[in-house]
């Protein structure tokens, strides 16, 4: 069976949208979700998706999420095949410090023409790039300080979610079993 990721965004960051991630297990087992995973306390979620199971997952698990734990949080699903891609489209291969690099993935592909204004405009020293199902934006002062990801967000909208580059091997390392 192929591995899937949920990217849950906003939970877990400040007070707000909390969840453990052992409900955050339990409810998507409950979901009828196999060999459930999940990695750090930010909303990855690795699982399988039993044959039976058809519709919109990320649809379903939102749902959950609200319905079952009460919090409100937009769920991105894709596959170990995009996530893979996503790693090996990486265009910013030469960044030194994988905490300072974002990857924004998208709900919708098309979306991400909407970065194209930023696309022409120069960041420097930081770095802005697309691939065919994400942003890459690299932001060497720290995330904290970059205009970059507030650019990005103002666009994309809650049709994003960002992880670090450490943090997107994990998940693909858990995907792949490597």
């Amino acid at each position: 069976m192929k591995k899937h990721l949920a990217l849950i965004r906003g939970i877990n960051v400040g007070k707000a949208k909390r969840i453990a991630m052992a409900e955050l297990r339990a409810l998507m087992e409950e979901l009828g979700y196999l060999d459930v995973q999940t990695l750090l306390n930010s909303g990855n979620v690795v699982f399988g998706i039993p044959a039976k199971l058809k519709g919109d997952h990320a649809a379903r698990i939102q749902r959950g999420i609200s319905e079952q734990l009460g919090v409100s949080a937009r769920v991105l699903v894709i596959s170990g095949d995009v996530l893979a891609k996503v790693v090996a489209e990486n265009p910013l291969a030469d960044v030194s410090d994988p905490s300072r690099y974002l990857v924004s993935f998208v709900h919708d592909a098309a979306d991400l023409a909407k970065l194209g204004p930023l696309l022409q405009q120069s960041w420097k020293p930081e770095l802005l790039a697309t691939g065919s199902h994400a942003a890459y934006l690299w932001c060497p002062s720290g995330i904290l300080d970059s205009k970059l990801p507030e650019a990005v967000g103002r666009l994309l909208g809650d049709g994003a979610t960002a992880r670090n580059w450490t943090t997107v091997n994990k998940l693909h390392a858990l995907v792949t079993g490597a």
